[in-house]
């Protein structure tokens, strides 16, 4: 489906990793697009960013209004007239907070707070909301062979494993999201994208990407070994694409899209990809793994760690039928791992 060049796409955490790479693609789609920034400081760094990867007419068909996912401040002037919604801004930790609350609460009112907005609007027809491949495949008992699919959902109580405060905190803000239409969206369209392990190339350096700080990391040598943990791996313009195809497809009404480019990888793995990508500039990177058992032990003092613990043995897979199904059509995992090494090399920080 074309877009309406009219029509107003709301993109949320715009200076966010994915959020940027939402409003290029929009931008390059030809929507008129409207993003929110907590602070005004943030709208020259983004400008300037979009200028590298959209033509300057392009550019100028951003606007920019403040707004936090804590109040109600902003927001109605965030979706006055917009069409479509793709919700981004989430918080993301590095570390497991002492209390779960601090990244729940946050997580859970600022997704009812956009999607009763855009109710409020009278103009938005559709919210894309980010949600993550957590809210699919955590907190329940391993099975094996098992691939995770859009029916999947996380146990929040944790009765089967462990489960993170990220991972209850997307799930629950998901399952917000999905009662909150059922109860009261009206005409409101619902569809969630759930990306793993965001990779891939940042258009603004520094970010809070907590997933490209392990590639940042490896690179300068801050990790002479890793955990043996697996993930899945995407590229950011892959989810920022499967965003906009959810956006616009009308199928999309109401689905989940996994969004994973393929098997799940290693940090080791990780490691030889830099090293086979980018040569001697990953000279630094680890090449050996540490034991389960040490982790382990590990994570009571460095709560950094706490977060690697629900990854230790066997991996998780999940499948990516459904999206290719909308078209998609995602990067292997070696570019996504390689370019983002490479953009933080460009911009002089490995």
């Amino acid at each position: 489906m074309q877009p309406d060049t009219d029509q107003i796409v709301l993109v949320t955490g715009g200076s966010g990793f994915l959020g940027l790479h939402c409003i290029s693609q929009a931008l390059t789609a030809g929507y008129t697009v409207r993003t929110t920034i907590r602070s005004e400081s943030k709208r020259s760094a983004i400008i300037q960013a979009l200028k590298k990867a959209n033509t300057a007419d392009e550019v100028q068909k951003l606007s920019f209004v403040t707004a936090d996912l804590l109040n109600d401040s902003g927001w109605a002037e965030a979706v006055n007239g917009a069409s479509l919604i793709i919700h981004v801004a989430s918080p993301f930790p590095s570390i497991q907070p002492k209390d779960e609350n601090e990244v729940i609460q946050p997580a859970v009112n600022g997704t009812l707070r956009v999607l009763k907005a855009a109710k409020s609007s009278g103009t938005v027809r559709r919210v894309v909301l980010t949600s993550s491949a957590v809210a699919i495949s955590y907190g329940t008992k391993y099975m094996s062979g098992k691939v995770f699919d859009e029916d999947d959902w996380s146990d929040p109580d944790g009765k089967g494993s462990y489960i993170t405060a990220y991972a209850k905190s997307k799930t629950l803000a998901e399952k917000v999201a999905w009662d909150f239409i059922d109860r009261e969206g009206g005409g409101l369209e619902l569809t969630v994208v759930n990306p793993v392990g965001i990779f891939g190339p940042a258009l603004l350096l520094p970010n809070e990407s907590t997933t490209c700080d392990i590639i940042k990391d490896m690179l300068q040598g801050r990790f002479p070994a890793v955990p043996n943990i697996r993930f899945g791996v995407v590229d950011a313009r892959d989810v920022a694409t499967l965003h906009l195809l959810a956006a616009s497809n009308e199928k999309a009404k109401g689905q989940r899209y996994l969004c994973v480019a393929g098997k799940s990888v290693s940090l080791i793995e990780i490691s030889s990809m830099l090293k086979a990508g980018l040569g001697y500039k990953a000279s630094k990177a680890p090449t050996r793994t540490l034991p389960d058992l040490f982790v382990r032990a590990l994570s009571y003092f460095m709560p950094s760690l706490k977060g690697a613990i629900p990854e230790l043995g066997p991996p998780k897979e999940f499948s990516n039928v459904k999206a290719r199904e909308l078209g998609w059509k995602p990067r292997a995992n070696e570019e996504a791992i390689v370019s983002c090494g490479q953009a933080f090399i460009d911009a002089g920080m490995c």
